[in-house]
C-alpha cells in the first residue's frame, strides 16, 4: 500500500475516533464508527484480499462521521428515511474525498471513492457492489442481533422480509460467502435466517 493510503486511512480513523457514541467489544471500549470501520476492512480481507487501495478506502470510510447526520434529524417516515439516506451517502463521500484530496489523490481515484460510498450504480458498477457486499455480511455477522433486541415487536414475517431484502442487496458471490460458513451467523437469529432464505 502506499504512502498516500496509510495517511487517508490515519485520517479517516482519526475522524472516527471522534465518536461520542462507545460501545464495548470484548471489553474494550471503542468510538462506535472507528469499531465499525475496522470491522468493514477486516471483512474485505476475508472475502476480497486481492482488493486495491482504492476500494479499501471507500470500504473503510463507509460510515465516516455517520454520527454528524443522525436520523432524528428527518421526518420519522419512509419519506424523510429516504432523505436521511440520500443526504447520509452524499456526506460520506464528500467526507472521505476531502481526506484523500489532503493525501495527494487525484480526481480519478478520488471520483471512484465517493461513486462507492455514494452507493452510485449498485448492481451495475462493481465497486459499488463490493461494498454493498461487505456491509450486509459486516450486518449480519455484528449488528443484526444488536438490531433485533432494539426491535422486540416485530414479527417473524417481519423478520423474514428484513433478511431476505438483505439477501437480495448482495451479489451471488457475497451470498456464496455467508452461506459457505465464511461469516458468523447470530446464533439466536439462525433458525429465521434459514427460514427466510429457503422461501
Amino acid at each position: 500500500m502506499s504512502q498516500r493510503y496509510e495517511q487517508t486511512v490515519s485520517l479517516i480513523d482519526d475522524a472516527n475516533r471522534q465518536d461520542p457514541n462507545i460501545v464495548t467489544e470484548d471489553g474494550e471500549q471503542w468510538p462506535k464508527e472507528l469499531l465499525y470501520g475496522q470491522r468493514m476492512s477486516e471483512m474485505l480481507e476475508r472475502f476480497a484480499p486481492a482488493s486495491d487501495e482504492i476500494a479499501k478506502l471507500a470500504i473503510r470510510a463507509q460510515h465516516i462521521q455517520r454520527w454528524k447526520s443522525p436520523r432524528s434529524d428527518y421526518p420519522m417516515d419512509r419519506t424523510g428515511y429516504y432523505q436521511w439516506r440520500t443526504q447520509l451517502y452524499q456526506f460520506h463521500a464528500d467526507t472521505v474525498a476531502e481526506l484523500m484530496l489532503q493525501a495527494g489523490y487525484d480526481a480519478q481515484a478520488i471520483g471512484r471513492v465517493k461513486d462507492m460510498v455514494g452507493k452510485k450504480g449498485i448492481k451495475l458498477n462493481p465497486d459499488t457492489q463490493l461494498l454493498e457486499d461487505i456491509a450486509n455480511l459486516v450486518f449480519i455477522e455484528h449488528y443484526m442481533l444488536d438490531f433485533a433486541g432494539k426491535h422486540p415487536e416485530y414479527s417473524e414475517e417481519k423478520w423474514i422480509e428484513i433478511i431476505q431484502k438483505t439477501w437480495k442487496k448482495m451479489s451471488e458471490a457475497g451470498q456464496k460467502f455467508a452461506l459457505a460458513g465464511m461469516i458468523t451467523l447470530p446464533v439466536a437469529l439462525t433458525p429465521l435466517i434459514q427460514k427466510a432464505l429457503s422461501n
